[in-house]
C-alpha cells in the first residue's frame, strides 16, 4: 500500500476539521464572577535544559526578537513566497514564533462530585521543549487541574490529550475529563446556541489530578520554525516532545513520587504507546495507561484490495450501527434490544457475529475466487444479516465493505450518511445519488460537536482560567495552514520496513519492563474510525506471557470514538477510570 494513504486516513480519528477559532484580544486579567476566584499568575521556577541529546541548535534569536514584550503574537512570515508541502496539509512551510516563555495562569474553584466538594487549582500555561542547548524548539499548552491540600507526592496525576494527528486536546478536557464540560443533550447531540459549560460530575478528579495537553502544531502549542515543526510533527518527534513535557512537567511540580498515568484518545493511544516505552528507556514508568478508541496497529484501519485484515474486525461495529437505525431483520433487532438492560453484560448477538468474522468470514476473504457460488453466497446472506445492507451491494463490493461503503449505503433509501465517528450521527448523503460514500464532506459526529467545543472552550479559558491571548486556539492544526505531519508509514521489522505503522512493539517493552503496569482498554460500539474488536485483536497480538495479560482490561460503551458523549457511557467511564486507579495506585 502506499505508505500515507495510512496516516491520511486516520488523520481526522478526533473530529479534526474544524473551523478556525476567532481571534480574542489579549487583555489584562479580569475579576472573575460567582464562585470562582482568581489570584495572579504565579512565577515559574527556572528552567531546566532537557538532558536528551538533540540535533544541533538552531541560531539564537536575534536581539531584536529577544526584547519583545512577554505577550504571546502570531506566526512571522519570512519574504520569500510561500511554499506548499507536507502530508498536513500545510500551505506555509516558512514561519516563525515567539518562544519566549511566560507565567502561567493560576485561578482557584470548587465543584460538587459524588456529594462531595472538591477544591481544586486550575493552571494554564505552555512549557517550553528545548534541545541539549537549552534553545526552545516548542511551546507545548497544558492545564492542569489539582486538588488543594492533597499530598502531592502520592497523590495519582493523569497526562491526558486527544490524536489526530493533529488534534487539539480539547474533546477529552471539554467532553469527558476536565471539571467543566459543554452541555450537550442526553445522547450527545448539539443543543440550540449559544453553548454553555457546566460541572462536570464525571469528572475523575476525586481520584486523580489531570494535566491536559495539546500536541506541538494544534491548539496553543507551537514550534519555533518549520524546522522545529518537522523535528516534532511525526510520528517519532511527536513521542518525543510529548515525553520531554512529562520530564519537565514533573519535575518543575515536584511529581516525581506520584502514581503517573497516561490516558489517551484515537491517535493519542498511539502515542502512549509509544510515550510508555520511550520514557521506561529513560527511568520514568507508569503506573496505568487508558486506551480509548485505540489504534495500535493501522493495518487493521487500512482497506484496500490487498489488505483484507480490517474486514472482520468492522463486522460486529456494522451490526451495531445496523441495530442503532432499525435496519436488522425484527428477530435480530429483539435480540440486540436485550443487550440494553446491563451495560458491562456481553451481548449474544455480537457475540456471534464476532465469532463468525474471524473465522468463517475471514476464511471466504482468503479463499477469493478459489469459493464455489454456494460458499459465496452463505457468505453474502450472512454478511447482509449482520449489517443491514443488501446483498446485492454485498456482491458488488466482492463480500469487501469498507467503512465509505456502509456509511454511504445503509441509510441510502432515507438520503443519510450515518457517521464514522460515531454511527448514531447522520448528515444528508452529499454523494446522493451518485458517489461511494468517499473521504470528501464533514462526518456527522464533528458538524454537531465542533461549534459547542470550540465555543465554550475559547469562552471558558479566557473568563473562568483567565488565560488571555490572540492566538487562535486549533483544534485542528489543518487549520494553520502550516501543519507539516509526515509518516513513512512504517515500522522497521526483520526482513525490512512493514508497510503501516504500529506501536505494539513500544507497549509491549513497557508491559514486560514493569509488570506492575496495568493498561485499560475503552472502545465504542458505534465506532467505525478504530472499531472495538480490532483493538481486543491487536492487544492480543502483544504475545505475551499470561501473567502480563491479566494486566490487560476491557471495556465496552454503548457509544461512539468519542465515548463520553453520551451521558450513561460517560458515567461509565468515570466509573471504569476511577475504579482503574484505585486498583494501580500502590497504596
Amino acid at each position: 500500500m502506499r505508505s500515507h494513504a495510512v496516516v491520511l486516513s486516520l488523520v481526522l480519528f478526533s473530529a479534526l476539521a474544524f473551523s478556525a477559532v476567532a481571534q480574542q484580544t489579549n487583555e489584562q486579567p479580569a475579576a472573575q464572577s460567582g464562585r470562582r476566584t482568581t489570584q495572579a499568575p504565579a512565577a515559574q521556577p527556572s528552567t531546566p535544559a532537557s538532558t536528551e541529546p538533540e540535533p544541533a541548535a538552531r541560531s539564537r534569536q536575534s536581539e531584536q526578537q529577544q526584547q519583545q514584550p512577554a505577550r504571546e503574537t502570531e506566526r512571522e512570515r519570512a519574504e520569500q513566497p510561500q511554499q506548499r508541502g507536507g502530508f498536513g496539509g500545510a500551505t506555509i512551510t516558512t514561519f516563525k514564533f515567539d518562544m519566549k516563555e511566560t507565567p502561567p495562569s493560576v485561578t482557584h474553584h470548587q465543584l460538587t462530585v459524588g456529594g462531595k466538594t472538591l477544591r481544586y487549582t486550575a493552571t494554564a500555561g505552555r512549557l517550553p521543549i528545548k534541545n541539549g542547548e537549552g534553545v526552545t524548539e516548542a511551546l507545548m499548552f497544558y492545564v492542569a487541574y489539582t486538588l488543594d491540600g492533597a499530598e502531592v507526592g502520592t497523590r495519582p496525576l493523569t497526562f491526558a490529550y486527544n490524536g489526530g494527528p493533529g488534534s487539539a486536546s480539547i474533546w477529552l478536557h471539554m467532553g469527558a475529563l476536565g471539571p467543566r464540560t459543554v452541555v450537550m443533550g442526553p445522547q450527545g447531540f448539539m443543543p440550540q446556541p449559544p453553548f454553555r459549560v457546566h460541572d462536570n460530575p464525571y469528572t475523575p478528579l476525586d481520584r486523580t489530578d489531570l494535566v491536559l495537553v495539546d500536541a506541538i502544531g494544534t491548539g496553543w502549542s507551537r514550534p519555533a520554525d518549520a524546522a522545529a515543526a518537522r523535528k516534532y510533527e511525526n510520528p517519532e518527534g511527536d513521542i518525543e516532545g510529548f515525553g520531554e513535557f512529562i520530564r519537565l512537567y514533573i519535575s518543575r511540580n515536584e511529581r516525581w513520587s506520584s502514581p503517573l498515568y497516561l490516558f489517551g484518545e484515537s491517535y493519542g493511544t498511539t502515542r502512549s504507546a509509544g510515550v510508555a516505552g520511550y520514557l521506561q528507556g529513560r527511568g520514568i514508568v507508569f503506573n496505568g495507561i487508558g486506551l480509548l478508541s485505540m489504534a495500535l496497529n493501522f493495518q487493521t484501519l487500512a482497506f484496500s484490495p490487498s489488505n483484507d485484515v480490517p474486514y472482520p474486525w468492522n463486522v460486529p461495529t456494522y451490526m451495531a450501527i445496523a441495530y442503532y437505525h432499525k435496519k436488522l431483520s425484527p428477530e435480530l433487532q429483539q435480540a440486540m434490544d436485550a443487550c440494553q438492560g446491563d451495560p458491562n453484560a456481553p451481548c449474544a448477538p455480537l457475540q456471534q457475529a464476532e465469532q463468525w468474522a474471524i473465522t468463517d468470514y475471514s476464511a471466504a476473504l482468503a479463499r477469493g475466487d478459489s469459493m464455489t457460488a454456494q460458499q459465496r453466497q452463505s457468505v453474502i446472506d450472512r454478511l447482509a444479516q449482520y449489517t443491514g445492507l443488501s446483498k446485492q451491494i454485498i456482491d458488488e463490493f466482492n463480500l469487501r465493505i469498507d467503512v465509505g461503503t456502509f456509511t454511504h449505503n445503509l441509510l441510502l433509501d432515507q438520503r443519510l450518511r450515518a457517521g464514522r465517528l460515531d454511527g448514531r450521527y447522520t448528515l444528508p448523503e452529499p454523494g446522493f445519488p451518485g458517489g461511494r460514500g468517499g473521504p470528501g464532506g464533514s462526518d456527522p459526529a464533528s458538524t454537531q460537536t465542533a461549534g459547542p467545543f470550540t465555543m465554550t472552550f475559547n469562552n471558558y479559558v479566557r473568563t473562568e482560567l483567565n488565560y488571555k491571548t490572540d492566538i487562535p486556539y486549533y483544534t485542528s492544526a489543518q487549520q494553520s495552514g502550516m501543519f507539516l505531519w509526515s509518516s513513512g508509514g512504517s515500522t522497521p521489522a526483520p526482513g525490512g520496513n512493514q508497510g503501516f505503522q504500529e506501536e505494539i512493539t513500544p507497549l509491549r517493552a513497557a508491559i514486560v519492563g514493569n509488570p506492575f503496569l496495568k493498561v485499560l482498554v475503552m472502545e465504542g460500539y458505534y465506532d467505525l474510525a478504530t472499531p472495538y474488536y480490532q483493538a481486543e485483536y491487536t492487544m492480543h497480538e502483544l504475545n505475551l506471557p499470561a501473567r502480563y495479560q491479566s494486566n490487560i482490561s476491557y471495556e465496552r460503551y454503548w457509544s461512539g470514538h468519542m465515548v463520553y458523549l453520551e451521558q450513561k457511557s460517560h458515567a461509565k467511564m468515570q466509573h471504569d477510570w476511577n475504579t482503574f486507579i484505585d486498583q494501580t495506585q500502590g497504596r
